[in-house]
């Protein structure tokens, strides 16, 4: 699987902004996808995650009712629809491929396939 990152860019606080990730290859469709973030300076943090099918999505505290995920398998994209943007958002986002269940979905070792990413700045 490969994964490709798109959407970020500046914004100021309050703004809404929606992340892109177009997957290659078979496993996507069967695979549940998601999102983590890399703030300068810090670690990559999980941000969210839906299942393959779509009908189960969560996320961490901190953007749960401000950002949404979700998928679309007929074009192997799974998006992040981020709103009400604070400067506390600002971060590299890398969409990710779930390929253990062992662990807790905020362990970076449950996810792999990391790509480029796609920066996000959230500042007036």
């Amino acid at each position: 699987v490969q994964l490709q990152a798109s959407g970020g860019g500046l914004v100021q606080p309050g703004d809404s902004l929606r992340l892109s990730c177009a997957a290659s290859g078979r496993a996507f469709r069967s695979s549940t996808m998601g999102w983590f973030r890399q703030a300068p300076g810090k670690e990559r943090v999980f941000v969210a995650y839906i299942s393959s099918t779509g009908e189960t999505e969560y996320y961490t505290r901190s953007v749960k009712g401000r950002f949404t995920i979700s998928r679309d398998n007929a074009n192997d994209t799974v998006y992040l629809e981020m709103k009400v943007l604070n400067p506390e958002d600002t971060a590299v986002y890398y969409c990710v491929v779930r390929v253990l269940y062992d662990g807790s979905p905020y362990n970076t070792n449950q996810w792999s396939y990391w790509g480029q990413g796609t920066l996000v700045t959230v500042s007036s």
